[in-house]
């Protein structure tokens, strides 16, 4: 049990020990945990990836900010906490000038501040709990680090079993797909697709990966079957297949969504990586004799899968009617 106090009452909170395995319940459990036992305006889970701190669980009422906001990392108060530049606790952040500095740039208040690093299982930074409030606090939060760091190693522990959880779902997940496989290209088929963006999509909220969707569509398809046959068109598509396998990084995800339509899911890849992934697949296109229209666009919590393909659909119709020179056409719902 732990000893808490809101507005001059006394209360006992238990420990958020119950056994988990799942990151995100247990991110949820120390959140609530803090909220009752260490009163602050906000209390949150966090990622750091890409540069961009990510809000993966928030609680409070003193800030307008919800479960996945992305802030710049550099200029946060827990990336000073992290590098050790100040203290973790500061119940009054005038009294730091790191902090200060920080805080004089916002555009609410922050007077005080609580933080400690959640670590992956190499020990590399994964995010932050942390804790704002507009009003500063008694010096008697500083007696709280042992319990921040108790929690924080917690999170650090159920994230590596859900990691590993998560890899090994995942490898069963492929070894059972053969149902959701294209006969032709030997890709996943337009099910499988839908499958494994359902499942990851969970995952992705769960942890705050990035990802970029991209889609493509052969251009010349009609032209190939009309001219050629059927079976010239099949060595189009197959040729098209091979020359995206051949871009593609392992993790990542292709399937042929449709006759002429390919998608990739990019694990861990940025915007920029994004736009160098198209620019690879599209010259190992050109160079297997075939062309395609790219569209891509970066994974969001808040747009998930479903928002994040439409983007990336509509960004590649953009593309093909700017190749042919007409007007825009309807988009399709995906």
């Amino acid at each position: 049990m732990a000893t808490g106090s809101h507005g001059g009452a006394s209360l006992q909170v238990a420990l958020p020990l119950q056994p988990t395995r799942s990151f995100d319940t247990a991110c949820t459990r120390v959140i609530d945990y803090l909220c009752a036992a260490i009163p602050m305006g906000a209390w949150a889970v966090t990622r750091v990836v890409d540069g961009r701190q990510l809000i993966l669980t928030v609680r409070g009422e003193s800030y307008e900010v919800g479960d996945g906001t992305s802030l710049p990392f550099s200029d946060s108060m827990c990336r000073v906490m992290v590098a050790g530049e100040a203290p973790r606790i500061a119940p009054d952040v005038s009294g730091v000038p790191a902090y200060a500095r920080i805080a004089g740039a916002l555009p609410f208040d922050v007077n005080a501040y609580v933080g400690t690093p959640i670590v992956w299982p190499d020990g590399s930074l994964f995010g932050t709990v942390c804790g704002f409030d507009p009003a500063t606090k008694p010096d008697g939060l500083r007696a709280h680090m042992p319990l921040l760091d108790l929690l924080s190693s917690l999170l650090s522990s159920v994230l590596e079993a859900d990691l590993g959880a998560t890899s090994a779902a995942r490898a069963a997940e492929i070894a059972r797909r053969e149902a959701d496989v294209d006969p032709l290209t030997g890709l996943l088929n337009r099910r499988g697709w839908n499958r494994f963006l359902t499942q990851e999509e969970h995952r992705f909220r769960r942890f705050g990966d990035s990802a970029s969707v991209l889609v493509m569509d052969l251009d010349n398809l009609k032209a190939v079957n009309d001219t050629w046959g059927h079976e010239a068109g099949d060595a189009y598509i197959l040729r098209a297949a091979r020359a995206l396998a051949s871009t593609v990084r392992s993790g990542d995800v292709l399937a042929r969504l449709g006759g002429d339509e390919f998608g990739v899911i990019a694990v861990g890849c940025t915007p920029e990586q994004g736009a160098e992934l198209v620019v690879r697949a599209s010259r190992a296109l050109s160079d297997a004799g075939v062309s395609g229209s790219f569209g891509h666009a970066p994974y969001s919590i808040v747009a998930g899968f479903p928002g994040t393909w439409r983007a990336a659909d509509e960004a590649m119709y953009e593309q093909k009617r700017r190749r042919r020179g007409g007007p825009p056409r309807p988009h399709r719902r995906v």
